[in-house]
């Protein structure tokens, strides 16, 4: 028998010690290297859950020597472990977490479906799915390339099981293709890397460049590529325009934001020439802004400053109208000057859709502007929104996705678990079990992976990526109390409470619409609909949803499409 003993108590009696057939061994008195070598073998789960029991254990299970054998077992072919304060545990997290899953839209299997993972893939960054293949680059900046990855079958898009991946390239910082949501229009694939370049022709010295490649998404071929000069280093690519004149937007590592022109229609022509890189106007008219991150879609671009200020792009002026309601400050002539967004905190993330966007301040909350015909601001109704307006009801998320009339919110709904929100047009299954649409973010009925921390979704599938970083965190902030909406302050003279956040009228407000529908099943449907809008928990949500789609059940109402089970 093996007991572990604490060395302030000493040994604990084991069973056969009480029987008089021998005394227990400690754990304790194994060789170290012995014991992580035992503890390597365990499942990771089991390992972390090991790690849980005590003091003792926690320390074993949390020593790098266990980690590299783990890492060791998950990626045989891993030759460097990264960087990091604990390479070795970052590096088994990452490829133990690592997998791309998708839900096809419509059909009869509603269900997410893990796609095939590359068995040389450290991680997963970032994904981009075109229209038949999917890139997945990771954290040592290969970029893997999954052939003929989704299939058609009598209308049901699946994921072929027998898909090939390849190395695309090897080196590279990021990637961008065309920023529509349709996938028909992704024909290349704009690549970002870093590649040995000859200091003088003829001599073996070498010199690490930036440059940009160009590959057709259907063969994976390359087809252009332009080379920078070795003292520019870019961290980040955008493409925005159409075709024949798009614009490629790089990121330095010093924050500025550099621009060049190219014609899609012509980089297959076999020929070369030379392509201008000039300053952005933004970088160029505000020489003190340092741009964090960028993203874009066809029409304009949004950036986010490191102090967390954010500028706009607008290039045509049916956007620049459904974001600002107004055409009062648009300039046909000068496109790229940037418009600043008045905003009450510093800015994180951001996510930009076709004529609305989202912004995600220091404090977790959540801001939509921009076009709301189908609801997918989020804010309950169907009103556009000038500028940035928050929703509520929503806090912390873990990543926002803005698509062409809907938006997406993962969330961590408790410590183990998160739950995919939507609002917008439901039309072809794009939120999943909301047909008809929501003007509020509700529950969709899609089973989360626990590590999920991006997604994106195209005309037939929602993607979902899962990877877990130990060393990334979103750092929000608790709001100060003087600032939260809807707390009543104190105030002399009057001791009646107020209420800042206008819940009291809102209330009245729904009560009027329940009251003026005819029937009893008509009143359950806009109660379901009024708890997405109210400002609840999501356990209280889902407590309300139930209770409701119970009560219709008892009423003969079975029929009614409600939010998915707890469990789902």
């Amino acid at each position: 028998i093996m007991k572990r003993s604490c060395p302030s108590c000493g040994p604990e009696l084991g069973v056969e010690e009480k029987k008089g057939k021998g005394n227990p061994i400690s754990i304790q008195l194994f060789p170290p290297e012995l014991v992580e070598h035992i503890i390597s073998f365990l499942p990771v789960r089991d390992l972390v859950a090991l790690g849980q029991t005590c003091r003792y254990f926690h320390e074993v299970c949390d020593a790098e020597g266990v980690w590299r054998r783990i890492c060791r077992r998950l990626s045989p072919r891993l030759r460097d472990q990264g960087s990091g304060v604990r390479p070795w545990k970052r590096a088994a997290i990452l490829n133990y977490t690592k997998g791309l899953y998708f839900q096809a839209f419509g059909g009869r299997r509603q269900c997410l479906s893990k796609s095939v993972a590359p068995l040389l893939a450290h991680g997963y960054r970032r994904f981009l799915p075109t229209k038949d293949h999917v890139f997945i680059l990771d954290y040592v900046g290969t970029l893997f390339f999954l052939k003929n990855a989704l299939v058609s079958t009598l209308g049901q898009v699946q994921w072929k099981r027998a898909c090939r991946y390849v190395v695309l390239c090897r080196g590279a910082k990021d990637f961008a293709s065309d920023p529509r949501c349709d996938t028909v229009y992704r024909k290349y694939l704009y690549v970002l890397a870093t590649r040995e370049q000859q200091e003088v022709v003829g001599t073996t010295s070498s010199r690490a460049s930036d440059c940009v490649e160009v590959y057709l998404q259907s063969s994976g071929q390359r087809v252009f590529k332009m080379t920078f000069h070795h003292s520019m280093t870019f961290k980040q690519i955008v493409l925005v325009g159409q075709e024949t004149q798009r614009s490629l937007l790089l990121l330095t590592e010093e924050g500025k934001i550099y621009s060049l022109v190219v014609n899609e229609t012509q980089l297959d022509q076999p020929r070369s020439y030379t392509v201008q890189l000039a300053l952005r106007k933004v970088s160029h008219y505000l020489p003190h802004l340092r741009v964090a991150c960028m993203t874009s879609n066809q029409s304009s671009t949004l950036y986010v400053t490191d102090q967390g200020g954010v500028y706009f792009e607008v290039h045509t002026p049916g956007v620049y109208r459904d974001l600002f309601g107004t055409l009062q400050a648009f300039d046909p002539l000068d496109q790229q000057m940037p418009l600043a967004l008045s905003l009450p905190a510093k800015i994180l993330f951001c996510a930009l859709g076709y004529n609305h966007l989202g912004l995600v301040d220091e404090f977790g909350r959540i801001f939509m502007q921009g076009n709301n015909r189908y609801g997918q601001l989020g804010t309950g109704d169907k009103m556009d929104r000038g500028e940035p307006t928050q929703v509520r009801y929503l806090q912390r998320p873990i990543t926002l996705w803005c698509g062409l009339n809907h938006s997406l919110v993962l969330s961590q709904s408790s410590e183990f678990s998160k739950e995919l929100l939507g609002c917008g047009c439901g039309a072809g299954g794009r939120l999943p079990g909301w047909p008809k649409g929501s003007a509020s973010f509700v529950k969709l009925q899609v089973k989360v992976p626990l590590c999920a921390c991006a997604l994106c979704a195209t005309r037939e599938c929602l993607y979902i990526l899962s990877s877990h970083d130990i060393e990334q965190h979103t750092p929000y902030r608790d709001l100060p109390a003087s600032r939260v909406v809807g707390t009543p302050e104190p105030s002399l003279g009057t001791g009646a409470p107020q209420d800042p956040g206008g819940m009291a009228q809102a209330c009245e407000e729904y009560l009027s619409q329940i009251h003026s529908c005819h029937t009893l099943q008509d009143r359950m449907e806009k109660m379901k609909e009024i708890v997405g809008w109210m400002p609840l928990m999501a356990a209280q949500k889902d407590f309300f949803w139930e209770a409701l789609d119970m009560l219709q059940k008892a009423e003969g109402g079975g029929g009614a499409v409600g939010p998915p089970a707890p469990e789902t």
